[in-house]
């Protein structure tokens, strides 16, 4: 999908600190599960709130997922005998990073301190919102875009900090000042859509930028399609 390949571009990450128990104590009465705590911090260990973490066993898929608060951090239980694929949950995708062992328990022992999961990346700023399509040469929304805005919607729910510039793009057919026009406000339209879904509009900047910021050749019907886009980038 073109959307992951854009994200994995996006995003840049240093490699993620396990810290592992080693010495599980006899105890009957605590639950037969492992704690865990996360942190999640930018490279400049500035605290990342509002990041999901996802636990996906290799036992049996199961999801496990803890949202960082203020701090960048969460804790949470994980079943022990089993290992865990690691993921960051960006806009619409998911993205693996690592991996976390928890040996199997014997008998009456349990796990008295905590796994240690730090993590340190940077956020993608900016995507191209895939599928957010248009009636040709208006500004109308398809219904086929709804899906797409609905995600943007909960993402800027989630990201209740960040604020946003959606940038409309056109392909080079027609003259600069209508596409220009055109960008503008099919930006326009989406920034309303957000709004009726209850995000600020003070959060939400648009900019039209016509046919000046090509990603791709206009020579093709391909290429002229994937010119044709709304991009979101995060503001710092």
């Amino acid at each position: 999908m073109k959307m992951l390949q854009f994200l994995s571009l996006m995003m840049v990450y240093l490699p993620l600190n396990l810290l592992a128990q080693t010495n599980p104590v006899q105890n009957a009465s605590i639950p037969k599960d492992a704690p865990v705590d996360v942190t999640i911090t930018d490279f400049k260990d500035n605290p990342l709130p509002n990041e999901i973490m996802i636990f996906r066993s290799k036992k049996n898929d199961r999801e496990y997922q803890g949202l960082t608060n203020d701090k960048g951090q969460f804790s949470t239980r994980l079943p022990a005998g089993d290992v865990y694929n690691i993921f960051i949950l960006g806009f619409k995708d998911s993205t693996s990073i690592d991996s976390l062992v928890i040996p199997a328990l014997v008998g009456n022992q349990s796990y008295k301190n905590p796994f240690v999961v730090t993590y340190q990346f940077m956020p993608s700023k900016s995507f191209v919102l895939e599928n957010c399509n248009f009636d040709n040469g208006k500004a109308t929304l398809q219904e086929s875009a709804f899906t797409v805005l609905d995600e943007l919607v909960a993402y800027m729910k989630r990201k209740d900090d960040d604020r946003i510039e959606l940038g409309g793009h056109t392909d080079n057919v027609g003259s600069p000042a209508s596409n220009q026009k055109l960008s503008l406000d099919r930006a326009n339209t989406v920034r309303d859509y957000l709004i009726s879904k209850g995000i600020d509009g003070s959060r939400i900047t648009t900019k039209g930028y016509g046919h000046t910021k090509p990603i791709s050749e206009n020579k093709t019907a391909e290429g002229r399609a994937e010119n044709r886009r709304t991009e979101v980038t995060i503001l710092d």
